[in-house]
């Protein structure tokens, strides 16, 4: 029985994250996240124009809420907005604006708009970005085709901080998938080394250590040399005493 309720649980807020979406259309929502508290059901959605999503005096949404309410059996439902700043670096939108540009412009417009996304996320600063296309581009044969620039982590921990996407247009010629992960600048990277004025000043001061190190090793060395040879040469004439 817990089991079933877990699945059902799961499937509501799945239900609830793509009516959302589709209630403000497509790129304007990257992440619908609910988490339950005390008093209610905490909505909070991700998007990058708060103001549409808000509309004038919060009538949106007041809507919203009412259908929550009433479609999804929600007791108290609570929504709260928050504001993408930098929307180059957040996947599911630009695989929403790649998906819309397709669907209005047609799929020949595939390469200069994923060029176009690439060279803007770049500019921004981004450390990797990747766009697959999939589909009937340009042809009537399905075919895949990759945009790419920086480097990106794809297995291990590290490939948690790698944003992953994945949107649908759906054109005259059919339906074109596509997915998209990014590498923000501000990703927490476990094997990145910042070279700063401090860690300079630190492997200047082992250089040092080092040298001083090496020149020790070396007089100890010519003076064990040395020994060595004293020994042989009195091993080979005697002590000099009869």
């Amino acid at each position: 029985m817990e089991e079933k309720k877990f699945v059902g649980v799961r499937k509501d807020e799945f239900n609830i994250r793509e009516f959302v979406r589709k209630t403000f259309g497509k790129g304007k929502i990257s992440t619908v996240k609910i988490e339950y508290t005390p008093v209610g059901e905490k909505i909070i959605v991700s998007t990058h124009k708060p103001g549409l999503i808000i509309g004038k005096r919060g009538e949106k949404i007041a809507e919203l809420t009412e259908v929550l309410k009433k479609r999804f059996k929600m007791e108290n439902p609570h929504i709260d907005i928050a504001e993408i700043t930098h929307p180059e670096f957040d996947a599911q939108l630009v695989a929403d604006d790649l998906a819309l540009t397709l669907e209005r412009f047609g799929s020949l417009k595939y390469k200069s708009a994923s060029y176009r996304l690439l060279e803007k996320i770049r500019n921004a600063g981004a450390l990797g970005v990747e766009i697959r296309t999939s589909g009937r581009l340009p042809s009537e044969r399905a075919r895949s085709w990759r945009f790419a620039f920086g480097y990106l982590k794809k297995t291990g921990d590290a490939s948690k901080v790698v944003d992953r996407a994945e949107s649908v247009a759906e054109t005259t010629k059919g339906v074109i998938g596509i997915k998209v992960a990014i590498l923000a600048p501000t990703a927490k990277i476990h094997d990145k080394i910042d070279v700063d004025d401090a860690m300079i000043k630190q492997i200047q001061k082992n250089a040092i250590i080092f040298e001083e190190f090496e020149e020790e090793e070396r007089v100890k060395s010519e003076a064990k040399k040395a020994k060595r040879k004293i020994k042989k040469i009195i091993d080979k004439n005697g002590d000099g005493v009869e």
